[in-house]
């Protein structure tokens, strides 16, 4: 008898929860229409981002690598040609690989530039069909328009 009685409340409560909700309007977001906002201090796609110039930003001091926990990043730098710069240092990035099936989003990396070359911007959309196609290259990680990441590298969040 007691049993069936804890059965009964059990339903009671249940169909309570649902009552609560029956008549409230649905939090529903269109995902692929209608983008859902992510919070500001949100990590998401990296980005190698440029001066207002068009000069990349990267001096290629590999600090990103080394403070990287999960060693996804890989970095060759080469010397500057004064002539032709790349970049407003010595050095630069001359190969620049991020592989994200092992990075962790944690950030460091942005901290750890001293130059404000990477940093990660608010786009989650990030699967892949290939484990070439989530080894992210310069190519893909340089912006192609100063502030096309959405994060100004030495602004405070």
């Amino acid at each position: 008898m007691v049993r069936q009685l804890r059965q009964v409340w059990a339903t009671v409560k249940g169909l309570g929860v649902v009552g609560r909700y029956l008549f409230r309007r649905p939090v529903t977001v269109r995902y692929p229409d209608a983008k859902p906002p992510v919070q500001r201090r949100y990590k998401g796609r990296h980005y190698l981002t440029l001066f207002a110039d068009g000069m990349e930003r990267c001096v290629g001091c590999e600090l990103c690598v080394i403070v990287c926990p999960s060693q996804s990043i890989f970095v060759r730098a080469a010397e500057n040609d004064p002539l032709a710069p790349h970049s407003k240092g010595e050095r630069y990035a001359a190969d620049f690989q991020i592989n994200m099936l092992r990075c962790i989003f944690c950030g460091f990396c942005e901290e750890a530039c001293p130059t404000g070359a990477i940093v990660l911007g608010h786009d989650y959309e990030l699967s892949g069909y290939t484990r070439e196609s989530l080894i992210y290259t310069k190519d893909m990680l340089t912006e192609k328009y100063p502030g096309e990441s959405g994060r100004d590298p030495h602004r405070e969040l």
